[in-house]
């Protein structure tokens, strides 16, 4: 068996198909159905089914593919291991971000990572939360800056800060100046703007409003946090966000709760026991320095 072996049997699997896997791979159809054949006989089972209009994997097939991406995830680790330099004078690294914390967090984070190690290239992704989880598990994301309701069994999480939601109005709106807190029956009559169900911020929102007994007036729902903030500088309309999402717009105005606020727990996530780079690691750092004042 060879490695060979392994990357044409999952590119089989993942196209569904002998004649597009051959195509991603540049090879001729015969030549790639000679090699599956080939890890078959050599693993004495059959691994894919081809009977059907698609190709799909056996019982047996399938226990092997997901042994077959461990392996091709770990080796490309450990290439990537030989390769890094200790004195970071060069090397790569793949961080992600959920787009909350993308609004507020990328461009310090990513001044202060570039002003001391400007030979690094770096790679900075806006994802979901079900993303990123898929990203560190699969290898293809170094660390991440998301939240601690972690689902996957493969990566570990570690507390940075507790971040606090708080509403914010821009300057057209009647709340503009106003100093007090705001009570959740206050912010029960507010024409809100929120981001959609599918956004963990979202989820925040309406369990708090839920537990204090209010339900939220919203008016219009939003799947970018800077498309939001752009229509609450304009449009008279409220909306909730993480409190520091405000220190850099200056035409925003943030209204603390006037009970506990909403808050959840940002964290830093990586691929348990997966090796972790020099640049990694120096991001770690860096980002719990910048963010041990929040």
């Amino acid at each position: 068996m060879l490695l060979r072996h392994l990357r044409y049997l999952l590119a089989v699997v993942d196209h569904g198909n002998f004649t597009r896997a051959a195509q991603a791979l540049y090879v001729s159809q015969p030549t790639l159905s000679q090699q599956i054949k080939q890890l078959e006989e050599s693993l004495g089972a059959e691994l894919l089914d081809r009977g059907g209009r698609t190709v799909q994997t056996t019982d047996a097939g399938a226990v092997y593919v997901e042994y077959a991406r461990r392996v091709l995830r770990d080796l490309e680790a450990g290439k990537r291991a030989i390769h890094d330099v200790k004195d970071l004078s060069r090397g790569n690294l793949r961080v992600a971000m959920t787009p909350t914390f993308m609004a507020y967090l990328a461009g310090p984070l990513v001044r202060d990572f570039l002003a001391e190690y400007p030979r690094i290239h770096l790679e900075v992704f806006e994802l979901s939360m079900r993303d990123i989880e898929a990203g560190l598990a699969e290898d293809s994301l170094d660390i991440a800056i998301a939240f601690s309701d972690v689902w996957n069994p493969d990566i570990e999480w570690s507390a940075l800060y507790t971040e606090r939601l708080a509403v914010m109005v821009g300057q057209g709106h009647t709340l503009y100046a106003r100093e007090a807190a705001l009570t959740t029956a206050e912010l029960a009559t507010l024409p809100l703007a929120l981001l959609t169900s599918n956004f963990i911020t979202r989820t925040c929102i309406d369990d708090y409003c839920h537990a204090h007994g209010v339900k939220p007036n919203v008016v219009l729902e939003a799947s970018s946090v800077n498309a939001l903030l752009e229509i609450v500088r304009h449009a008279r309309l409220a909306t909730v966000l993480p409190e520091a999402t405000a220190s850099a717009e200056s035409s925003i105005r943030k209204i603390d709760f006037a009970d506990l606020p909403p808050q959840r727990t940002a964290a830093l996530l990586k691929r348990r026991n997966a090796y972790q780079s020099t640049a990694s690691i120096s991001f770690e750092t860096l980002a719990r320095q910048t963010l041990s004042a929040f």
